[in-house]
């Protein structure tokens, strides 16, 4: 494979050998161990950038990548969870990385459980952080938000309308009313989060890079999540670290303690006073150390 590999840190492009591209931005220590990184729904590579000042601290190289549909990454009919390891390994390859760790944030977090299941051998270690479940469990969304109840409930129900929601998301993409209405339902301690300057812009520029294709990745990923995902959480033999926070609103703890239970080799950790954000933010030095202490 001859890649094609242009751009920035923040803004790279890998042309993998179908000629699909693949957008990824680097954070962190350039010459740091690396871990591949993957985004919530909707969200993009720019995600990353929240893992930045603890990874240049702790040494680590973040490789954001998009999954296809957003930011820089073309877009993939009928694609599976399952088919997120080859894009991975080929991104990896093209940078010349043998072993490398993965960690997914929100809805990042099933891309990390194929991974732990398809390419085990190549993984240095594996985290999921504020991941969502499946669907298709008991009680999958006990403690979960009432806006994305709905979004989920009419995917799983009505899959030919999950675009409506994410088209309209889209057209607000990056406002400062969008970031708003994404954070109504959550818990004070996530909006206080948010609130500060440099959360803030980072969650404004995710979320219009989310969108910079239309909203076709987020619909098709809505359908996703609500579908049972064609494995099983139980085929996993690596260890995977999981990290959840018990106020958050958006993966609420039931998903959390379900995928603990399910996932045969988990090292699990729970957080009373955190939430979907501040899990994220203010946790990633001890998440990245964590997974860094298995490579």
């Amino acid at each position: 494979m001859n890649p094609d590999v242009t751009g920035e840190r923040a803004a790279s492009v890998l042309t993998l050998k179908d000629g699909r591209r693949l957008g990824y931005a680097e954070f962190g220590d350039p010459q740091g161990e690396p871990l591949l990184f993957f985004h919530g729904m909707p969200g993009s590579r720019l995600e990353g950038e929240l893992a930045g000042p603890a990874a240049k601290k702790l040494g680590v190289r973040v490789i954001a990548t998009d999954r296809p549909g957003y930011g820089l990454s073309d877009f993939v009919l009928r694609r599976a969870f399952l088919d997120w390891p080859a894009d991975v390994i080929a991104l990896a390859d093209a940078l010349g990385i043998g072993r490398f760790a993965v960690a997914g944030v929100s809805g990042g977090g099933p891309y990390v459980a194929a991974c732990a299941l398809k390419i085990p051998e190549r993984l240095t270690a594996a985290g999921i952080i504020a991941g969502v479940s499946s669907f298709d469990v008991p009680d999958a969304t006990e403690g979960m938000s009432r806006q994305n109840r709905l979004l989920f409930g009419l995917a799983r129900r009505a899959p030919w309308l999950a675009r409506l929601p994410m088209w309209a998301m889209s057209k607000g993409a990056g406002s400062e009313r969008l970031v708003r209405q994404m954070t109504r339902a959550m818990p004070e301690v996530d909006r206080a989060t948010i609130r500060r300057s440099e959360v803030w812009e980072v969650f404004k520029r995710d979320a219009a890079e989310s969108f910079r294709q239309g909203a076709h990745g987020a619909a098709w990923e809505l359908v996703l999540y609500s579908r049972p995902w064609g494995f099983r959480l139980e085929e996993i033999t690596m260890e995977v670290h999981l990290w959840q926070g018990e106020l958050d609103k958006n993966v609420p703890p039931s998903m959390g303690r379900y995928q603990a239970h399910a996932i045969p080799n988990c090292r699990a950790t729970f957080y009373p006073g955190e939430g979907h954000i501040s899990l994220v933010v203010d946790h990633m030095e001890e998440i990245l150390g964590a997974l860094m202490s298995q490579s």
